[in-house]
Order: C-alpha cells, then sequence, then structure tokens
C-alpha cells in the first residue's frame, strides 16, 4: 500500500463519516434551521473529502477541473438553497421560536407582515413606508 493509498482512504472515510452526520443530523435535529445546517455543512466538506480521495485514487491530472467544477457547484449552490429553505421556512412558521438564542428577523417580517414597510436592500432594517408618493429630487 502506499501513502497516496492511504490517504485517500482516509479522505473517503472522512468524506463517509460527514455524510453520515449530515444524515443522522437530518433525522434527529428537532427544527427546520437545525436541519438545514446538518444538511449543508458536513455535507460539503464530506463532497469535498470524497472527491479528494477519487482524485488521488485516480491519479490523472484530466480528471481534476471535472473535479473542481462538481465541487465548486455544490459550493455555490448549497448554501443559496439553505438560505431559501431557511427564508421560506421562516416565513411560513416552520420554526421553534424557543430553540433560537436570538431572533434578529422577527420585528423585521412582523413589520412586512403588517403591511407598509419597506426592507432596506443595504443594511437590512425595516423603515416605515411612505403615506405618499415620493417626488423626485434632482438635487439628490
Amino acid at each position: 500500500m502506499s501513502v497516496i493509498d492511504i490517504l485517500s482512504a482516509i479522505a473517503l472515510l472522512g468524506g463517509a463519516l460527514m455524510s453520515l452526520a449530515a444524515a443522522v443530523g437530518l433525522l434527529r435535529f428537532p427544527d427546520l434551521m437545525s436541519r438545514m445546517h446538518a444538511a449543508t455543512k458536513p455535507q460539503v466538506l464530506g463532497l469535498f473529502l470524497m472527491l479528494v480521495a477519487v482524485g488521488l485514487q485516480m491519479r490523472q491530472w484530466a480528471l481534476l477541473p471535472a473535479l473542481l467544477v462538481a465541487w465548486l457547484f455544490q459550493l455555490l449552490t448549497v448554501p443559496v438553497s439553505a438560505h431559501m429553505v431557511g427564508r421560506a421556512g421562516y416565513r411560513s412558521k416552520h420554526r421553534r421560536p424557543e430553540l433560537l438564542s436570538t431572533d434578529d428577523l422577527h420585528s423585521v417580517v412582523e413589520a412586512v407582515v403588517d403591511g407598509g414597510a419597506v426592507i432596506d436592500g443595504g443594511g437590512g432594517a425595516a423603515k416605515a413606508a411612505p403615506t405618499s408618493a415620493p417626488t423626485m429630487n434632482p438635487d439628490h
């Protein structure tokens, strides 16, 4: 057994353990936000370790771009999808507030639900909507 075989076996076992941890977290965690964390963080690292193991075992430079692209797409799409699932779950009340240590979105979401609030894209703070149509000021 060579050193590369040992390294690939370690990477493969590490990736499998991370994927197993993600699966166990999905089954055992109590709420959507915790499950979402378990589905994203260890899964991306587990996939990276598995791709490293494949790359080490195949020992072909031509395979490296395909492995890198697979990991980059996963790295880019997983946080976005987790954010969208979390946002939808939060707004549809699929959360357990007693498990949250802080809830920074509560006031913003309540202001939007009550109507008459505009979300500031820069800072994320809620502001009251203007009561009349804004006028254009050429000085600004």
